[in-house]
């Protein structure tokens, strides 16, 4: 079993109960997430060996932080201590036809003041087989920009896999300080994984005939934007997940792997969306675990599109099922029948 090393933020999500807007709710359900964090609890759901790397204040609100780690068994040995402040976003659901808003307030966190000296890359990459991180890091700040690339080069350096989401954030960064940065760091990068519009947003690779506004997908256009990705950074694969929006309640889901310039389509499912946060997130994590686990390349799409679909039932940031839960779904039983 391999070990995995994830690199990020987490933070404290305060969302409104159930479908509440932010001007009505006279209380918030406080949980943590963030997207490195959500895909080392998956992993370790799965029994994989997971560790979480990030900086947070020594104080109690940021050892909650770790203690929702620590509760689904994630590796905490290794995030430093320090800063004075978790960040922290506020998530309001949205429903039909609504969409869902994230407003966030994380300037000057503990991980976004961070320097390198903070993280001795040599100590966290003992035993390491793999290394993810997400385009959401980087964007903190140019330190943070700066951490990731030494992350990236000292994990090339001892023949570690590394995956990158580039979970592009136009909240967080433009798209032209997004697509120097993430040239930079995509050079160490051996599987990549994106949704719909993240190569348009970061890297000017646009799928033709496609929509994403109004549901229209195309494959044969992301087959395209997975090519030309694959020859300019030479990753080994690249995942793309494809989501119609139907509503903010329902969509078609399904994923492309392109592997060895061979594209793998996952089936396509219909959602009806709990939680949407978390999603893509939760695609990577199954990507990653069915990598590592020597499936056979359209095996590793299915279960990672399974275990995406699981994770829009589940309230929260973190995906709380297990493999077995995934192998069932994709494995065919998507009736959602009472188990007894």
């Amino acid at each position: 079993m391999g070990r995995i090393i994830t690199f990020g933020e987490v933070m404290l999500r305060l969302a409104p109960e159930n479908y509440l807007r932010f001007v009505q709710s006279e209380k918030y359900e406080a949980t943590f997430g963030g997207a490195e964090a959500n895909v080392a609890v998956s992993l370790a759901n799965y029994g994989m060996d997971a560790a979480f790397i990030t900086k947070l204040p020594a104080h109690e609100i940021g050892q909650s932080a770790v203690n929702s780690l620590r509760r689904f068994g994630v590796d905490t040995s290794l995030i430093v201590r320090g800063g004075d402040r978790v960040g922290i976003y506020y998530c309001e659901k949205g429903a039909s036809q609504r969409p869902s808003k994230v407003i966030y307030d994380r300037a000057y966190s503990s991980i976004s003041t961070a320097v390198s000296s903070d993280f001795n890359w040599d100590t966290i990459f003992s035993g390491a087989d793999w290394f993810h991180f997400t385009g959401i890091t980087p964007a903190l700040s140019d330190a943070t920009a700066q951490i990731c690339l030494e992350a990236v080069q000292a994990a090339k350096a001892r023949g570690i896999t590394v995956s990158c989401d580039l979970n592009y954030r136009k909240k967080l960064w433009s798209r032209e300080k997004a697509g120097s940065v993430m040239n930079g760091l995509c050079k160490y990068v051996d599987y990549l994984i994106a949704n719909e519009e993240d190569a348009k947003d970061v890297f000017g690779i646009e799928a033709e005939n496609t929509d994403v506004d109004s549901g229209l997908i195309d494959n044969e256009g992301y087959i395209s934007v997975a090519r030309q990705l694959t020859e300019k950074y030479s990753f080994k694969g690249v995942a793309i997940t494809l989501r119609q929006s139907l509503s903010a309640n329902d969509n078609y889901f399904s994923a492309l792997f392109y592997y060895e310039y061979k594209p793998y389509f996952s089936k396509k499912y219909l959602m009806h969306i709990v939680d949407r946060v978390g999603g893509g997130d939760s695609f990577g994590a199954g990507l990653i675990y069915s990598l590592i686990s020597g499936y056979a390349a359209q095996d590793c799409v299915e279960f990672a599109v399974s275990a995406s679909v699981l994770k829009h039932s589940i309230e929260g940031d973190y995906n709380m099922v297990s493999c077995a839960e995934v192998k069932t779904l994709m494995n065919g039983n998507a009736s959602g029948r009472v188990q007894r």
